[in-house]
Parts: structure tokens; sequence; C-alpha cells
């Protein structure tokens, strides 16, 4: 039970982190205006308050703050992994529930459905065991639900950035002739 936790936190931990797959840098763009007026901008204006707006948002309600950045395919990660800490506190804190009755029913001297299967001091490390597992799926939740608000302000300060063709660092290959070898190198071009 407690490997089939790790491997469900592990992906959606994973499935967190991933995010969507960057376009290629490298891809040439044929545009015939010569106009810089008409060439149509990439990124939005400069706003403010929009990262604390989407910030605000993701508090009030997880994955809405991604709603306003645009980013509808993130909200059922962060909604998948809320509910996955929820759930496995919810079942944690039944299990608990359970292994603490028995041993009440064993300290009052009546019966208990573990009586013969499970010694006194297997039922206080059950006891500890799930109290524990209920304190990791709450880490977990409010872990999710902060990386939720943290990802919404980050997305929203990232989708103001100016990222064009005028300013770009890109790797460059020359043939040189002479030698037949390919030499690598980088270049930096800014275009005013």
């Amino acid at each position: 039970m407690r490997n089939n936790q790790l491997y469900i936190l592990f992906f959606l931990l994973f499935t967190f982190f991933v995010g969507k797959a960057q376009q290629d840098s490298l891809k040439v763009n044929n545009k015939s205006s010569l106009d810089p007026k008409e060439e149509k901008q990439d990124y939005e204006p400069y706003n403010a308050l929009a990262p604390a707006k989407a910030a605000f948002y993701s508090a009030v309600l997880p994955g809405l703050g991604q709603a306003y950045n645009g980013s509808y395919w993130k909200i059922p990660i962060a909604y998948a992994g809320i509910g996955t800490g929820v759930y496995f506190y919810l079942e944690n804190d039944k299990q608990y529930d359970r292994y603490r009755d028995a041993y009440k029913a064993r300290l009052a001297g009546r019966k208990d459905q573990f009586e013969g299967r499970i010694t006194t001091d297997g039922l206080i490390r059950a006891q500890e065991f799930y109290q524990k597992n209920k304190e990791i799926s709450i880490l977990v939740t409010v872990g999710v639900y902060v990386l939720n608000i943290i990802d919404a302000n980050v997305e929203a300060h990232l989708r103001q950035f100016n990222v064009n063709e005028d300013l770009t660092f890109k790797p460059k290959m020359d043939f040189n002739s002479l030698s037949g070898k390919t030499n690598y190198g980088l270049s930096l071009n800014y275009n005013f």
C-alpha cells in the first residue's frame, strides 16, 4: 500500500513539474513585411497587476489563476494533486480511527476486531504509522495548493516577457570549406 502511495505521489509531482514543450527556437520565419509597425506583437503589453491577480485567483479557487493566464491544461493537474492528497488523508484517517478504536476497546477490556492477530504494541505502531501518513497527506495537499499559486504568479510574469527575434541567442554551425569540418559556436544578435 505504501509503495502504491509513493508511486502515485511521484507520478503526480512529475506531471505537475513537467510543463509545456517549448516551441522550436531555431525555426526560420520568412516574414515579408518590411514595416516594423505592421508586425504583430507576440506578447501582451506589460500589466503590473497581472501576476498579483493570477496569484489571488489561484489562492481563492485553485486553478482559477491558471484559467486567468490561459493555461487551462494545468487546472486538472492542480485538482488531481489536491484531490489525491485529500483522498489519502481521509483513507489514513479512517485506518487510524479503526486501530485507535481497537486499542481503546482492548484497554477497556472489551473484544476488538484484531484480537489474537495484532498485539497491543502492534496497535500502537499502526496508529503512529497512520498518524504520520495523515500528516504527510496534509503537507502534500498544502504543497500542491501553494505550487498552484506560485505557478499562476510566475506564468503571469512570464507571459509579459518580450521574446521576439530582435534579441536572440542561438547556436550557430558554420561549414568550413577549406578544412571540411563544421565549426560550432554561439551567436548573439540584437536588432534595432
